[in-house]
């Protein structure tokens, strides 16, 4: 596992999205359309390698069998993360012994506007009370997935993800899955969101993900959970120096995000 690959984030107008990420000061490239013609996106890509993935679906008002459909019918926002690997094939075997269940590998694929093909290999991962990522395996080059170069320098000034805060319900019940995900403790942290008692980190390489319990009464969070699911709440990026900085929720079509600098959240 070598890392936060990509965030998921999913709206319902996609070149809307775009602009509005772009006026923001982020470098927005397009990405293309998805194997089965159900999504498209745009990518956001950052100089540490990891990228936020614009996604749309081509039917916004149709339910359809989609495991990102139902987060994304509650609204416009974060809805899932991956976590890049080598072998997933190894990864499964790895986890699967710890007790995490496991779903494919599976093929995925999109065709680039350029017309340039894209293959990878996706391994979902499942455990009670744990809200887990899913993890990638490049199959054609990596650099053919995700845009680098000038695409990696945005005005915002921002350089990478540093971290991601993933409300749950039960702390402990979390944290064994997560230690065995990413082969750390982890250790008891101060999480800069509001409504929060209890919090871990776990730290890899640059980058961390912080499980942080709500409070019972933190009306919020726990509405958050109920209508969403324990997943992604908070991304924080690295970088912007001066201009750190707490991004309106409207224009980044409802995913929380701020710079390491800025201490508080917007709830």
């Amino acid at each position: 596992m070598q890392g936060i690959d990509h965030i998921v984030i999913a709206v319902r107008d996609l070149a809307a999205a775009a602009d509005d990420y772009a006026r923001l000061g982020f470098t927005v490239s397009p990405g293309g359309e998805h194997t089965g013609g159900a999504t498209h996106n745009a990518l956001i890509s950052f100089a540490d390698g990891a990228y936020f993935e614009l996604i749309a679906f081509r039917e916004p008002d149709r339910p359809q069998d989609h495991k990102w459909w139902g987060r994304f019918a509650k609204g416009e926002g974060t809805v899932d993360f991956a976590l890049l690997s080598e072998s997933v094939d190894f990864e499964g075997d790895r986890l699967k012994q710890a007790g995490i269940e496991i779903d494919g590998p599976h093929d995925g694929g999109r065709l680039r506007p350029d017309g340039q093909r894209i293959a990878w290999r996706n391994l979902g991962l499942t455990a009670a009370g744990a809200p887990l990522p899913f993890m990638i395996e490049d199959v054609t080059t990596r650099d053919l997935r995700v845009p680098n170069g000038a695409a990696t320098e945005h005005e915002l000034g921002v350089t990478g993800i540093t971290g991601l805060i993933l409300p749950v319900a039960d702390l402990d019940r979390a944290t064994g899955p997560y230690q065995a995900l990413l082969d750390t403790p982890g250790e008891p942290s101060t999480a800069a969101v509001e409504g929060v008692r209890r919090a871990r980190r776990f730290t890899f390489g640059s980058q961390w993900i912080e499980l942080a319990e709500a409070d019972p009464d933190a009306a919020d969070l726990q509405r958050h959970i109920a209508e969403r699911g324990a997943g992604p709440y908070e991304i924080v990026l690295a970088g912007a120096g001066e201009r750190a900085e707490r991004l309106s929720l409207d224009q980044t079509h409802g995913a929380r995000i701020r710079s390491a600098g800025a201490e508080t959240t917007e709830q």
